[in-house]
């Protein structure tokens, strides 16, 4: 059985008799966590190695762990700065702000590593254009050059660690004020205004980027569909000039900024046919049923072998992995980010 176009959410600590039905299904292929399903480091453990242990091959987990504002997992986990620490130290130290972004990203990926998940969706690679509440200091900076840099580092120290990385919100999130969970958010840039924006998925592609993350933001210069069900972005765009050959990953379909083309297995069906590999629906388990019999009949197998390649590699003791000489100096590398003083990035 390979991996389906659907990841799902789960209600609580542990998996439910409908879910674990819905789990059992080929049209599934795989589980994002939210803090709800988050209250004790064995019962996290315990959660995913059940989620794996449904299907052959396994189910992909995956969680939003980006750090500050979006970090679903809280103690014992390290507490992670927001990705915008990463820019500040970037603008005093070139070289410290590379390592520290080199082991961030490798401590992100050996904590979530150590309890089975597979992969979290960062980093977020939108640029700081002071437009985006909703972004904010989840990017690392203003300038798209530096947020390559920083983003291969980061993305190096994950790999590193076993885990494949998600850049996201392509093509970008930062030139559209309203928050597209909530609101419709469009961003009236032409294409040719973009081109730094898509700087550091050129970038982080050309090192072999393994999945991205598609934004419900409309470009109507160029489409007026979100780009999450433009197959002008993900096929001509980012398939085709910018040679991405990874797993192409929609954002929630619950979202607001996918309803404008209708109800969710009109969403779902218009993502798939744009060229998306996994299509998220967060947050609505009563609309799971009639999705996947929407889906009765979906295959494609070039999209299961991409996802599957996001599997997370190799394993860590959590206990062994904090006694260890690497994880206490990453720790304090990360740790030394949330102490600096912030610096204002876009003057």
């Amino acid at each position: 059985m390979s991996l389906g176009p659907l990841m799902i959410d789960l209600r609580g600590t542990a998996i439910a008799a409908d879910e674990r039905q819905w789990l059992s299904s080929p049209l599934v292929g795989g589980v994002i966590l939210f803090t709800r399903n988050f209250e004790s480091l064995p019962q996290i453990r315990d959660l995913v190695a059940d989620i794996h242990a449904i299907r052959q091959p396994p189910l992909l987990v995956t969680v939003d762990h980006e750090g500050g504002r979006v970090q679903r997992f809280r103690e014992p986990f390290t507490r992670l700065p927001p990705l915008r620490t990463l820019g500040h130290l970037y603008d005093e130290d070139r070289e410290k702000a590379l390592k520290s972004a080199g082991a961030f990203g490798w401590l992100m990926a050996a904590e979530l590593r150590a309890v089975g998940v597979d992969m979290s969706f960062t980093p977020c690679v939108d640029l700081d254009l002071g437009l985006s509440e909703i972004i904010g200091d989840r990017a690392l900076h203003s300038s798209a050059r530096i947020v390559a840099e920083l983003a291969r580092r980061f993305t190096a120290g994950a790999k590193r660690a076993g885990m494949a990385v998600t850049a996201k919100h392509f093509p970008t999130h930062a030139g559209a004020r309203s928050d597209s969970h909530t609101e419709l958010a469009v961003d009236r840039r032409d294409y040719d205004e973009l081109a730094d924006d898509l700087l550091p998925y050129r970038e982080l592609i050309r090192g072999g980027l393994p999945a991205a993350m598609i934004a419900h933001v409309s470009f109507p210069a160029v489409d007026e569909k979100p780009a999450s069900l433009s197959s002008w972005w993900i096929n001509d765009r980012l398939r085709g000039a910018l040679g991405f050959t990874g797993a192409v990953i929609t954002d929630d379909v619950s979202m607001v900024g996918a309803a404008v083309v209708g109800p969710v297995e009109q969403r779902v069906r218009l993502a798939l046919d744009a060229g998306c590999d996994l299509v998220l629906l967060c947050n609505s388990p009563e609309q799971v049923p009639g999705v996947l019999e929407s889906l009765k009949g979906y295959v494609n197998p070039s999209a299961g072998l991409r996802l599957t390649r996001l599997h997370g590699t190799g394993s860590f003791d959590w206990e062994s992995l904090h006694a260890s000489a690497e994880w206490q100096k990453a720790s304090a590398a990360v740790s030394a980010l949330s102490k600096r003083p912030k610096l204002d990035l876009e003057g």
